[in-house]
């Protein structure tokens, strides 16, 4: 059943309200993507255990999958059985129109990023295209973040190395991040200070003394993509440091399929997949609850 306009404006004053605890606690909010119903049930299941609030998260591939108001209706089902703190991101949407159309299906979050359409568009036309959802964004409160370039990878399990020296070259300044911010009035801005789409055959290194320099330059909330297959004391420092929304999607992909794998190879018989799913969502449920341990934010659900 479609959300009414007031309930989507109240669901969005709720999300507002737990990002700023987030920023004073020192604790960051976990987006997790959602493939399927089964890695929502996964999340969820996290989210209760933990008494955590939670973003899951659809990019353009998973809405053209599931659609817009049909993720809209699954979560706020799922929210109700489970009783549970819970919002929803719009991840690297690549137009202005696709961004207005989630917001109008009641996204709490929405992240427009022009880039990943076209990967060599430019600072101004990033800014116009933010600015954009911004304006329309204020009809219901959605939060917008955004970021000035291309951000890198893919969420994909990476077979090569991670080349730093070319990954510099991306890395958020603090006198660009404050300008971004200052042109598009966004509620977030996605810092690049090491974090990279994926996981690869080496852990992450995050800059965290440049993120530093980041949080005292810009007022508004940092978020960092690309969470999967970094060390967990560099997510607690962040924390401390102001983050408050890391992304993870890739850590719970490996885990899943994986897992799905083991359970087709240990099971040849059975043709209902449904039947072989538990241990699947257990699996990606221990991801999500790793990560919401070293998020800060088991406990900090608010229902």
């Amino acid at each position: 059943m479609p959300s009414t306009l007031r309930q989507i404006r109240e669901n969005s004053r709720k999300a507002r309200e737990t990002y700023e605890r987030a920023k004073h606690e020192h604790f960051a909010l976990g987006a997790f993507n959602i493939d399927d119903q089964a890695t929502l049930r996964a999340v969820c299941q996290a989210a209760r255990k933990k008494n955590a609030p939670i973003l899951v998260e659809a990019s353009q591939g998973e809405v053209d999958s599931m659609g817009l108001d049909n993720i809209r209706d699954m979560v706020d089902n799922f929210k109700r059985a489970y009783g549970i703190e819970i919002y929803i991101n719009l991840d690297h949407s690549p137009s202005v129109e696709a961004c207005k159309a989630g917001i109008d299906a009641g996204f709490e979050f929405i992240h427009i990023d022009i880039s990943q359409a076209n990967h060599d568009a430019t600072e101004e036309a990033i800014i116009a295209a933010t600015r954009e959802v911004v304006d329309y964004a204020k009809f219901t409160g959605a939060l917008v973040e955004s970021e000035p370039h291309y951000f890198g990878g893919s969420s994909n399990l990476h077979s090569e190395k991670i080349d730093y020296d070319e990954i510099k070259k991306t890395f958020s300044t603090p006198e660009g991040s404050a300008d971004f911010v200052t042109a598009t009035g966004i509620d977030t801005f996605a810092a690049a200070i090491g974090n990279l789409h994926g996981k690869y055959p080496v852990p992450k290194k995050l800059d965290l003394e440049l993120l530093k320099i980041i949080r005292d330059a810009i007022p508004c909330h940092i978020s960092l993509h690309g969470g999967s297959g970094t060390p967990g004391h560099y997510f607690k420092t962040a924390v401390e440091i102001g983050v408050t929304k890391i992304n993870i999607n890739s850590d719970m992909r490996v885990a899943y399929r994986d897992t799905l794998v083991e359970q087709l190879k240990a099971n040849p018989h059975e043709y209902a997949v449904v039947k072989l799913m538990d241990k699947v969502i257990d699996s990606v449920c221990e991801v999500v609850e790793s990560k919401i341990d070293v998020f800060n934010s088991a406990g900090k659900a608010i229902i």
